[in-house]
Formats: structure tokens, sequence, C-alpha cells
């Protein structure tokens, strides 16, 4: 589990550098501000929650936790259902996209909750 959700945390963090790239060299000048700004913000939440999964991946090497693949598991849907809406809405102009981001965002909240819920079930052995 800890070297999946490593590789998951790699693969974004190069996706949202390669996103953001793409955003700001081949987007910003063909799409409306207000919709390359709801693509940045998926950058950025994608970003976030790539360090997340890097995180929950090396305390995973330390202690196996259900919590700890649960929060991998939220953060990944998180990235997928926010974030990629986010990507869509600003891509296509479609707004009725915007109703799954929400899911997303509630993903990402219980991630984090799941997170605390494994650090706060560390046994003394792993401090």
């Amino acid at each position: 589990m800890p070297r999946i959700v490593l590789l998951l945390g790699a693969a974004n963090g190069f996706l949202c550098v390669a996103l953001g790239a793409f955003a700001a060299h081949a987007l910003k000048p063909r799409i409306e501000p207000a919709l390359y700004t709801v693509f940045q913000t998926g950058v950025d939440y994608q970003a976030l929650h790539a360090v997340a999964l890097l995180a929950v991946g090396l305390l995973a090497l330390h202690q196996h936790s259900r919590w700890l693949l649960w929060s991998g598991a939220l953060f990944t849907l998180g990235i997928l259902l926010f974030c990629g809406s986010l990507y869509l809405l600003a891509l296509t102009g479609q707004r009725s996209l915007g109703a799954i981001t929400p899911i997303g965002g509630a993903a990402f909240l219980f991630g984090w909750l799941a997170l605390m819920r494994a650090v706060a079930g560390f046994s003394p052995a792993t401090r």
C-alpha cells in the first residue's frame, strides 16, 4: 500500500507541473479569465493533495493502518472528482460539471478526517 500511495503522490505532482505549464502557456490566452481561475484552482488542490498522498505513503511505511488506506483512497478520489471536474469545466465551459465538484470536495474532507484518525491511532512504538 505505501508504494502505491507514494507512486500516486509522485504522479500527481508531475501532473500538477504539466497542467500548470499547459494552463499558463497554452490555455490562458484561449479561455476567459474566470475559467482560467477555475483551472488553476484544480491545479492548486491537486498539488496540495499530491503532497498529502506522499505524506500518507511515508506514514504507511511506518504504521499499517486502514485509516491511512482510506485517506489515500479518498485523496485520490477527490483529485479525480474535484480537480477533474474543474479541469473539464474550464476546458468545455459546461457548468453542469460543477455538480460533481462538491463530491470531490467531500472526499478531500473525509480523507483529511481519515488521516487525523490514523495519526491519532499510532502506537507509541512508531514515534
